[in-house]
């Protein structure tokens, strides 16, 4: 309920322009040959620039980037604050609104209580009328609401859904549902059962170096190429971020391999722009007949960990 996804362009769009802002701040505090007050802004200057350069390199988390941006955001009116008495409290909404656009909502909400007793130290906010502590209360909570109605939005979606939000796939819930019927089946009915377990190794690098948008494109390809070659009544499941489930119902371990020789050349054939030729490791794993439903289900989970660890 906390992910909070934000385009890629347009946090380096952020990124630039707030290194601008601040560069120009600087420039013109220099010009006015106010040099007591340009150490902050040059440094925050610097600052923002590696956080741009942290965002648009890979191999590092998007959190680290925007919370040295939210950590600027607050030095800055900070400074504002204890450098000069004259300061319209009004900045206050400044840091209150990037913490709510660069934090989930949780940590946002968490950050602006704790630091909300602080500003009051500052002589221009403890001088302001005691109606500005309602519209500080009152700003902060209409700035969470909406990310909390997305937030509560979302979870219907997904406790009414049975598909994942991310691709045509169905979500662990419903997945081990329609595993577990097709499990008691074929032990009823004493017919055949088999599971593919695929796992996408490229997924965690897409979204390093290429954002979200790339990893929707890698999860909709897989599905695609498996949707498309497998019987209606298989079972497509995404068991974790990586990890998905292909239950094959009335299906044995030889015929479970032909599957998985026809899944392997059918992805190996899928070229992405970001990311290149699909790749996917696949592992057919197959129900023993005096094994209960969990142990079956904790031997798929070993086995995607397995996979991942290759």
């Amino acid at each position: 309920m906390t992910e909070h996804h934000i385009s890629k362009r347009l946090m380096t769009l952020a990124y630039s322009g707030s290194i601008l802002l601040m560069a120009g701040y600087s420039f013109w505090l220099y010009a006015m040959g106010d040099y007591s007050d340009l150490l902050i802004p040059a440094f925050m200057t610097l600052l923002l620039m590696s956080a741009l350069l942290m965002h648009i390199g890979p191999g590092l988390k998007s959190c680290l980037p925007r919370i040295v941006l939210l950590c600027c955001t607050y030095l800055v009116v900070l400074s504002t604050f204890h450098y000069q008495e004259q300061v319209s409290p009004i900045w206050l909404g400044l840091p209150i609104t990037a913490a709510f656009l660069l934090l989930p909502l949780w940590a946002a909400l968490l950050i602006n209580i704790t630091a909300g007793p602080l500003w009051w130290l500052f002589s221009s906010v403890a001088s302001a009328p005691p109606a500005f502590i309602v519209g500080y209360v009152a700003f902060t909570l209409l700035l969470a609401l909406p990310r909390w109605e997305h937030a509560r939005r979302r979870a219907l979606l997904r406790a009414t859904d049975p598909n994942d939000s991310d691709c045509n796939a169905y979500h662990i819930d419903t997945l081990k549902e329609r595993l577990q019927s097709e499990f008691q089946r074929a032990a009823m009915l004493n017919q055949q059962l088999a599971l593919l377990v695929l796992h996408l190794p490229q997924l965690d690098m897409a979204g390093e170096q290429f954002g979200h948008r790339a990893q929707t494109a890698l999860l909709g390809a897989l599905c695609s190429e498996v949707n498309s070659r497998c019987r209606d009544h298989d079972v497509l499941g995404r068991a974790d971020n990586a990890t998905f489930w292909l239950v094959l119902p009335d299906t044995s371990e030889s015929g479970a391999l032909l599957v998985r020789e026809r899944l392997q050349r059918a992805l190996s054939r899928c070229v992405l722009v970001e990311t290149g030729q699909l790749e996917a490791r696949i592992a057919a794993c197959l129900p023993n007949r005096t094994e209960c439903f969990d142990h079956y289900v904790k031997r798929l989970e070993a086995r995607g960990a397995t996979l991942a660890n290759v």
